[in-house]
């Protein structure tokens, strides 16, 4: 096909990107597959190759970090002296960089360091089917475009259906090239009849076929095929099973067509005698989560493996659903995605009478059953528990090769089906359910399976999954009870329960998935001996601790409060800041480096590179989409915080940036320097428009008011200044405190401002005269500070301090005198040693944990440390 489209005069140029786009069946892969097989003809050529292929019916090379993990090998693959930027992660944080939550981050920084290699020679990157990457297809696209716009070396080659997400992320790019194969119809047109040709005097080989039959079964499949080389693949292999004689009047019965082709061969399907068994397996193929062994779906479904039994050639009735499925090696697949794609729009049809949650209520009930049948203590017999998984070899006869997809995929089946059907979650959620039953009989030998599979990640997030659908229930049937005692004892008696072996059984896997994960049968030892003596997991698999340890180590009884550990930074870590909406984290590093992280599981979304000096402050934009960093040579740098990339540099202090802050609406960012300025910068064009000069000592911080108007700075100088921030006017100096002033802070009203300063006090002010309100003593200077909603509190790294009421008369000069704070609910001691509630401790923090910088929520804790850690509590009342 290559032969008839015009590929390669645009993909010689500098920056070139060509995207071919067309409908399923088009003939995108081939015409792909005809351009790597030209990229590979010369021997003596000097450029690089390294493609992939997506498939969305395959969990394995459906998701963005299996495309990176692909270019990348076989990047290392062509040009070898490549491997030292994969070895430079491998020897820092080793194999489970590449295998963890985290993989995405490491692979697309050694990817962009290879593109950015200067030895690196001119290279094709091709990747086929974009559209069927279902898994962060959206980082992926965005790093593409970046590289894309950066590099002239690098030539990319993409295929895709017609999306118009795709369309629109890669139409960014600049020397962009789209090809539409629906535009190129000609072109096609001819490729299409050379595949036409081709397979009827295949066919003709093989049936006999004389000349006029073959002729008119060719003019009858170039007229009908409408550019769609899969229809004429499909209709082809239809003919086969036709004599010689029956060859055109076959035809006659093949509509036009994908959809409607499809249509005709589920109706011979379904009228043929084996219609049933035949709808049973296509159901259960449409409805699995990756492409399942013939091992697997006998464990799925007593019928398929009554038949399988009965058969001494399984694959023969996968043959009979060859018009959808084919058999590779002891794998099912479908044919195409477009044949996944007909049958999940049929598939209530293809059931019979089944309905799409029966079918998962079924996979998740033969899962549940199958792992408890075939699951227990060593499963593959290794024996010694310092045995690490890549010194694993799989047994010739592998216990888990029918309960694979089971041990990885059994969560996401009970999920849909209380999507669809959520009357019926009483029997599972019972505290004598499958569910209870499985978690106090098998959790271990499932964690051990996980590691053995390389699922430990699936099982985190599957457990989550269970923890929060077992929560939320609990939450909708409290109301119920005061009218409905009998549910009040099955909701007490069922939901408290379960969530508190699920909440445990997290905090198990959390805390124990590095060593799980690399060692499987330290799960019974590590694992065990240094979880807290009360865990739920411990007390019910104590029998499985190792009987060699006489003498337990003395460990803490319950979980502690730390929720998770953010490892990545390299040197102290100097901010951290959560998202105005708490989704996310940000910590800034004197390693050159700002990480943003998922605030629920400790992901590391985005590793920000491209500072000169230590990053000393960082702050998200109020719709956190945009973040800002602070460096301490006087620079300031706006990032997107969804695809990393710098927006802006913003240059003109001439000291250490010291604080940096969004307007309200994102148009501006004010900049709060060492060199006693403050500059207020357009943060689409990154102009500076404004130079605040007043002070006579460092700038420590600024801040906007919430309607825009106003910006008030504090200094070194003892002073807060009021500023209006459209022409640069100074309103007000707010004198007072008797040290350096850290930190100011508007009211969410803009009546009032609120001053931290050196001098171990808070000063509440009157925005508008400038009339000191209230003064409080904190013990200690603080640094973050803001109103709650209401005034009534005062948000710090310490935690919330109680303000005077509004119904109290502000204007006194006794409240203007200076008084002991107030804490209330989380925060953080004076002394840093503990986590407090309402000025109470309540939790010591260990020396390794105690803060070098903080960041406190209404319900959660986040330390940054000295050492590069981020540690984050969360907390409740409860």
């Amino acid at each position: 096909m290559a032969g008839h489209v015009n590929i390669y005069g645009n993909v010689a140029e500098p920056n070139s990107t060509q995207i071919n786009n067309g409908d399923a069946g088009k003939g995108k892969t081939m015409l792909l597959c005809g351009i790597i097989e030209e990229l590979r003809k010369p021997k003596d050529r000097t450029h690089l190759l390294s493609f992939f292929f997506c498939q969305a019916t395959d969990s394995r090379i459906n998701n963005a970090t299996a495309v990176l993990r692909g270019l990348i090998y076989l990047l290392v693959q062509e040009q070898p002296s490549l491997i030292s930027h994969v070895r430079e992660k491998y020897d820092h944080a080793g194999r489970d960089l590449f295998e963890d939550v985290n993989a995405w981050v490491a692979l697309s920084e050694i990817f962009t360091n290879i593109l950015q290699d200067p030895g690196l020679a001119d290279t094709y990157m091709i990747i086929d089917a974009l559209d069927e990457c279902e898994i962060s297809q959206s980082q992926l696209l965005d790093l593409i475009v970046q590289q894309a716009s950066a590099l002239s070396r690098v030539k990319w080659i993409i295929s895709s259906r017609n999306w118009a997400e795709i369309e629109k992320r890669m139409g960014k790019m600049g020397g962009r090239t789209r090809l539409c194969l629906e535009l190129n119809a000609e072109s096609v047109s001819m490729a299409v009849s050379n595949f036409i040709g081709y397979r009827v005097a295949r066919l003709a080989q093989q049936k006999g076929y004389n000349d006029k039959t073959k002729a008119e079964v060719e003019q009858y499949l170039t007229c009908s095929a409408n550019g769609t080389f899969l229809w004429v693949a499909l209709v082809c292999q239809n003919l086969e099973e036709y004599e010689e004689w029956e060859g055109f009047e076959a035809l006659e019965i093949l509509p036009p067509g994908l959809d409607d082709l499809y249509g005709q061969m589920m109706q011979k399907i379904q009228s043929s005698k084996r219609g049933n068994l035949l709808k049973q397996i296509l159901a259960l193929v449409t409805a699995v989560r990756r492409p399942i062994t013939l091992e697997e779906a006998t464990s799925l479904d007593k019928t398929i493996k009554d038949i399988f039994n009965r058969s001494s050639l399984p694959e023969k009735i996968i043959w009979l659903c060859s018009p959808f499925l084919v058999l590779r090696g002891r794998t099912i697949y479908f044919v195409h995605q477009s044949a996944k794609d007909f049958l999940l729009k049929t598939l209530n049809n293809v059931t019979s009478s089944d309905r799409l949650a029966d079918l998962h209520r079924s996979i998740f009930s033969k899962s549940l059953e199958i792992m408890s049948r075939t699951l227990h203590r060593d499963v593959y017999r290794l024996g010694a528990p310092v045995l690490s998984i890549d010194q694993v070899q799989q047994p010739p006869t592998d216990p888990l090769v029918a309960v694979g997809y089971s041990c990885v995929y059994w969560v996401e089946h009970l999920m849909e089906w209380f999507q669809s059907d959520s009357a019926k979650e009483g029997a599972i959620l019972n505290k004598d359910g499958p569910l209870a039953i499985f978690f106090r009989q098998k959790f271990l030998y499932w964690l051990e399976a996980l590691s053995l599979l390389g699922g430990m990640s699936e099982g985190v997030r599957s457990i989550v999954r269970l923890e929060r659908v077992t929560k939320v229930r609990g939450h909708l049937l409290t109301p119920f009870a005061l009218s409905q005692n009998k549910l009040t004892l099955v909701q007490e008696k069922v939901i408290p329960y379960l969530f508190d072996v699920l909440r445990d059984a997290r905090r198990f896997l959390q805390s124990h998935k590095w060593v799980i994960e690399n060692y499987p049968l330290q799960v019974y030892a590590s694992a065990l001996v240094f979880s807290p003596t009360r865990s739920l997991i411990r007390e019910r698999f104590e029998q499985e601790k190792p009987r060699w340890i006489k003498f337990m180590p003395t460990i803490e009884l319950q979980w502690s409060a730390c929720l998770q550990t953010l490892e990545g930074h390299s040197d102290s870590v100097n901010s951290v800041v959560y998202s105005h909406d708490g989704k996310h984290l940000a910590s800034a590093s004197h390693d050159k480096t700002v990480k943003i992280w998922d605030a629920s599981d400790g992901t590391c979304l985005q590793t920000l590179k491209g500072h000169s000096y230590s990053v000393s402050s960082v702050v998200f934009s109020y719709d956190s989409k945009h973040l800002a960093s602070a460096l301490c040579d006087g620079t300031v740098k706006i990032w997107d915080t969804i695809n990393g990339t710098c927006l802006q540099t913003l240059e003109g202090h001439n000291e250490w940036d010291r604080s940096v802050v969004f307007s309200h609406d994102g148009k501006h960012l004010a900049s709060a320097s060492g060199d006693g300025t403050v500059k207020i910068w357009d943060t689409i064009n990154g102009t500076c428009l404004q130079t605040l000069e007043g002070h006579n000592e460092w700038v420590n911080s600024t801040v906007y008011s919430h309607d825009g108007k106003h910006l008030a700075s504090a200094s070194s100088d003892n002073t807060v200044k009021i500023w209006d921030a459209t022409d640069g006017t100074c309103l007000q100096t707010l004198e007072g405190h008797s040290d350096w002033v850290n930190s100011a802070v508007y009211s969410h009203d803009d009546k009032h401002l609120a001053s931290a300063s050196g001098d171990m006090t808070v000063k509440i002010w009157d925005a508008s005269d400038g009339t000191c309100l209230q003064t409080l003593d904190v013990g200690k200077p603080l640094q973050n500070i803001s109103f709650t909603k209401s005034g009534s509190f005062l948000h710090t790294e310490i935690g919330a301090l109680r303000l005077e009421t509004q119904s109290a008369p502000m204007l006194t000069q006794s409240i203007a005198d200076c008084k002991e704070a107030h804490q209330h609910g989380f925060g953080l001691s004076i002394d840093q040693k503990w986590i407090t509630r309402d000025s109470e401790n309540l939790l010591w923090l260990p020396p390794d944990y105690r803060p070098s910088t903080s960041s406190v929520t209404a319900s959660a804790v986040a330390i940054g440390c000295r050492h590069g850690r981020v540690f984050t509590f969360s907390l409740s009342d409860g």
